[in-house]
């Protein structure tokens, strides 16, 4: 079980980079916000990985926790953005 939780983790970090660049790169800000949403669902991944190697879910509270904070705020960024866009 242990080489198919570093195949994941490889395949996260990978995402991750890719995501970066597109972070960086995009030429929208919408492209970033949803670069930032990717990025946040990519650390909720990693941090479940986490409790399922170790068998620990005192860390349960925490990805939820984050996964919440990513979402509400990647709905607001994207609904100010659309604003935006409307009053250019």
């Amino acid at each position: 079980m242990t080489v198919v939780f570093v195949i994941v983790l490889v395949m996260l970090v990978g995402a991750g980079l890719l995501t970066l660049v597109r972070l960086l790169r995009g030429p929208e800000t919408l492209d970033r916000i949803v670069a930032l949403d990717v990025f946040v669902i990519l650390i909720v991944a990693g941090a479940s990985v986490y409790v399922a190697f170790f068998q620990d879910g005192s860390n349960i509270p925490l990805i939820a926790a984050v996964a919440l904070v990513g979402f509400v705020g990647s709905a607001t960024a994207s609904r100010l953005a659309e604003r935006r866009r409307r009053h250019r």
